[in-house]
């Protein structure tokens, strides 16, 4: 597959034997893997060319497939992670082998660990000279690195069995929980030629990929009962919430419940933040004194501080939790009411289980997280409405909130460190799945990527807030945004530096700080070089006028947004995971 007279003579049989009945009576490796994507409604995928999988994006293609060319296998891995979740159906990566495969590889961990549907496809050199170490082009074992970092992997070593290898890989990353799946294809695979009709008797339709796991009855009573006796409930909504799509239950079970709720980040939208029960804007005091917490889809991970810890205050507290996976009770506290299965049939058992007669939580703790609710919204308001120059990120934010509660059906990407962090509190989303982040991880480099594949899965505009730092891991996908003519606005805050601008090199020399920029840089300049619309402003004033105009305009567009670069804080909100060092050098 790696000399041109040998891919030359593959492209003519392929051509010849997958044209219908006159043409002959061969398939080969191309089109059945073809043909078993397209069979199971995969009609998008995300890659970057290069040998041995170049000739299968064209063929894709050629056969009606939508295939995205990516700078940067990373990115195009983050696309179909986020893919995956939009959709519940895998989102597919390819990419070519070796170093193309690690770069996916980065992703593919990704999505598994925030439990997104993806399928990460690599071309790899042949098993007989990988095993023998004999230095094949590109040679690598990539199935047994690539195992411990997805939830399945597989290789597929005959044409007779593509059909079922892509279908077991379609399968293993939709059901239960959610997750990356390796699927290896070595080059020799793609020319096999067989039978056209043995070929499509072999092609697999995957039926029911993800069955509804339905919780057992005793786990929702005894759910019920807990939150029956709770003084003050709380609910918090995890991205696991908003995957399921059982946006109208969830919604139907919080309002009945009456309970203050909590959204973490890509869960927000659920229900509108300015929902009255939303509890965000209170989330300190929500978490301190609740006395009993259901979890529905979200993990008591780093994110919850581990379900322990001054974040969560003195007052004792009961766990309920909705999740699908048995094994993620218990792993951090005590979990009193597990719930196991779909969140859907889940949250549709408890609805069922409350009754027409549920009581209301206790009027004092309503109105008290009410009350700390509005003193909040009140405190921050002004800050929010400021025209500071330089910007600082509330002045910034509090304009691209509003610009969301113009257009609801944008889906805002968003990445950074203290650009990130502000974003989550102050922008407000008003329907499901149009946040998307960072993740489980908190990695940074998935904003490119994701602008792309919200804008070609769901065909609505996208605004990508970005800091400077983590735009820079992906920034040449604007090439990307422009060649395919996305509707995607970029806003990249730019304050010179990680986290912030102002370090100095200690010892005076040339070298600027570990975490500094180039001064002044004009990020918009670089879509302007691709043929989109580039703005530079410096004011919240300009910056409405910028990002207006940008989305209104339908076109790739990025803002250079200048923020002070005094703004911010040393690794946004978590700077308490740094190690701080205790030695004194003199």
């Amino acid at each position: 597959m790696s000399s041109k007279g040998s891919n030359a003579a593959i492209d003519t049989i392929a051509q010849e034997t997958h044209d219908g009945p006159e043409a002959g009576t061969l398939t080969d490796g191309f089109h059945l893997v073809i043909d078993a994507l397209k069979l199971n409604d995969i009609n998008t995928i995300y890659n970057v060319p290069g040998i041995p999988i170049t000739d299968l994006g064209r063929f894709m293609q050629e056969e009606g497939m939508r295939v995205l060319s990516f700078r940067h296998e990373q990115h195009a891995g983050y696309a179909a992670a986020i893919a995956g979740f939009l959709t519940k159906k895998p989102g597919v990566c390819m990419t070519v082998s070796a170093p193309g495969f690690l770069n996916g590889l980065t992703s593919l961990a990704h999505a598994t660990t925030n439990c997104f549907p993806m399928i990460l496809i690599s071309g790899s050199s042949e098993r007989e000279i990988v095993d023998l170490q004999q230095g094949d082009y590109e040679e690598m074992d990539q199935l047994a690195i690539a195992k411990p970092l997805c939830k399945a992997a597989y290789r597929i070593l005959h044409a007779e069995d593509i059909g079922i290898g892509i279908a077991r890989a379609i399968r293993a990353a939709v059901s239960g929980r959610p997750g990356g799946v390796y699927l290896d294809l070595p080059a020799k695979l793609l020319g096999q030629v067989m039978d056209a009709d043995a070929g499509e008797k072999s092609l697999v339709k995957v039926i029911d990929a993800a069955p509804a796991q339905i919780p057992a009855p005793a786990a929702v009573e005894r759910a019920l009962e807990v939150l029956k006796n709770a003084k003050r409930p709380l609910i918090i909504l995890g991205k696991g919430a908003a995957y399921a799509q059982a946006d109208d239950e969830i919604r139907a079970l919080v309002e009945k419940s009456g309970i203050p709720y909590l959204p973490m980040s890509m869960a927000k939208g659920l229900l509108p933040d300015t929902h009255p029960q939303s509890a965000g804007p209170a989330r300190s005091l929500a978490l301190k004194q609740s006395d009993v917490v259901m979890m529905i889809g979200a993990r008591l991970n780093w994110l919850l501080s581990h379900g322990k810890g001054k974040t969560w205050g003195d007052a004792p507290k009961k766990f309920i939790q909705i999740d699908i996976e048995p094994k993620e009770m218990d792993s951090n506290v005590e979990i009193a009411a597990p719930v196991v299965g779909d969140v859907g049939s889940c949250v549709q058992a408890l609805l069922a289980g409350m009754g027409e007669d549920w009581a209301a939580p206790p009027a004092e703790w309503t109105e008290a997280v009410y009350t700390k609710k509005n003193t909040n919204i009140e405190r921050m308001a002004p800050k929010l409405r400021n025209n500071n120059v330089p910007m600082d990120y509330q002045g910034a934010l509090g304009v691209l909130r509003t610009i969301i509660a113009e257009r609801p059906d944008a889906i805002l990407v968003n990445e950074g460190a203290n650009t990130l962090d502000f974003a989550r509190s102050i922008i407000d989303m008003y329907k499901p799945r149009k946040r998307l982040d960072v993740g489980t991880w908190g990695v940074m480099g998935i904003g490119m990527g994701q602008a792309i594949a919200a804008a070609v899965e769901t065909g609505h505009p996208v605004l990508a807030v970005e800091g400077d730092s983590a735009f820079g891991f992906s920034g040449m996908e604007v090439e990307t945004i422009c060649r395919y003519n996305l509707p995607v606005c970029v806003v990249v805050f730019n304050n010179g530096g990680i986290y912030r601008g102002t370090d100095v090199n200690p010892t005076g020399g040339p070298d600027v700080a570990p975490t500094v920029f180039v001064k002044d840089a004009r990020y918009d300049k670089m879509m302007e070089a691709f043929g989109g619309l580039g703005f530079h402003v410096t004011s919240p004033d300009d910056l409405k006028r910028a990002v207006n105009e940008a989305m209104d305009s339908g076109k790739p567009a990025l803002v250079n947004a200048v923020i002070d670069e005094n703004a911010g804080t040393e690794s946004g909100r978590i700077g308490n995971l740094n190690p701080q060092s205790v030695v004194s050098k003199k």
